[in-house]
């Protein structure tokens, strides 16, 4: 996958001056936890996750338990067993893209068919569930979203969500909602999709909004018994258990939410600031204003003939810079993802500029 292959952890971190690339807010060191690992016992843990981090999580959402709640290695983990314990070849799914590539590159890989509702720039990247409706089939087995979006920053309101919850129990699928961005919202947030009826899945995790991917925490949360049960045997097959370590880590991070989402809200509305005037004043770039998130996905507009491999590689060479190709989301190379909650305030503003002055550079 590009987004893999490309990624700037793999390009090498210390090759990039201003990395407008990163969906996250800006990692965390170990210290910034005040955690003391020293009486971790590093035996095999509960298969299901630690009690007190499934308790915590499942207290996130109305009328759920711990055993509603399964810790995966991270949201792509969930996303996998999701995939590998539900489709088969004979299966069908229907995936609102843009989306994360684990939701689409796994499905691909077992063979199932899949049908594609494009989000379209033109139309606001609005989500047209009179598309999905149309879409699912008898053998549909889950129809999958993510919002806040990945890549473009868009939400859906808790109406449209409800909606959705409600079309999936009327067809007999399932709703597989990664909601990784999900408190990362300018307005209310929406509820746990997983708290709205046991046809839906909700996954998330540590990486994105509490900055710590070098722990793999994440979660699935459903109300079936019957599905966590299969989903807990392929985890099981997978790795028997998470790490204790992570796991104790994971959970005395989550101690302390309410204050570092307090921080990541004035750092997301500040980077947002920056890339909202930079729209305003670059007449060659366009955007979906995202309303969620700390990404946005802006295009070189469309009538503006640029070089794109000339500009991405004068940007990254000439300038510093790194965004997130087009290509990462099977989208064309005039469309680009910034991240604006990663980088310092200083390197998105340089950053910035310098993807305006690659587009000029290499306009044809």
């Amino acid at each position: 996958m590009p987004i893999e292959i490309e990624s700037p952890e793999q390009l090498g971190y210390h090759t990039i001056r201003r990395n407008l690339s990163e969906s996250s807010v800006a990692d965390r060191r170990l210290r910034d936890l005040n955690v003391d690992l020293g009486d971790v016992l590093l035996c095999y843990g509960d298969h299901r996750g630690s009690i007190d981090l499934r308790d915590t999580v499942a207290g996130f959402g109305k009328g759920l338990e711990p055993d509603d709640v399964l810790i995966t290695a991270g949201a792509s983990s969930a996303l996998f067993i999701v995939a590998t314990s539900l489709l088969d070849a004979d299966g069908h799914i229907v995936v609102v893209r843009p989306n994360y590539a684990t939701n689409i590159e796994t499905p691909r890989a077992i063979g199932c068919d899949i049908t594609y509702i494009d989000l379209d720039f033109d139309a606001g990247f609005r989500l047209d569930i009179d598309r999905i409706e149309a879409a699912i089939r008898p053998e549909t087995r889950y129809v999958s979203l993510t919002y806040p979006h990945n890549p473009s920053g868009v939400m859906i309101s808790e109406a449209e969500l409800r909606e959705v919850v409600a079309l999936v129990e009327r067809k007999g699928c399932l709703l597989l909602f990664d909601e990784t961005y999900r408190e990362m919202t300018f307005g209310a947030m929406l509820p746990l999709a997983a708290s709205l009826s046991p046809r839906a899945i909700s996954i998330s995790s540590l990486s994105k909004t509490y900055g710590i991917p070098g722990i793999r925490i994440g979660w699935l949360i459903c109300g079936d018994p019957e599905l966590m049960q299969l989903f807990l045997a392929a985890k099981e097959q997978i790795g028997i258990s998470g790490s204790m370590i992570d796991e104790y880590v994971g959970y005395i991070a989550l101690r302390q939410r309410e204050k570092w989402l307090e921080a990541n809200d004035l750092r997301i509305r500040e980077g947002f600031e920056i890339v909202r005037q930079w729209i305003a004043r670059d007449d060659l770039v366009e955007w979906v204003e995202p309303q969620g998130g700390c990404v946005c996905l802006p295009r070189i507009r469309p009538d503006v003939k640029v070089d794109l491999p000339g500009f991405y590689k004068s940007l990254y060479t000439n300038h510093g810079t790194y965004v997130g190709a087009g290509r990462w989301f099977e989208l064309p190379d005039n469309y680009f993802r910034i991240g604006f909650g990663w980088p310092t305030l200083q390197q998105l503003s340089e950053g910035l500029d310098g993807i305006s002055a690659a587009i000029r550079e290499n306009v044809k």
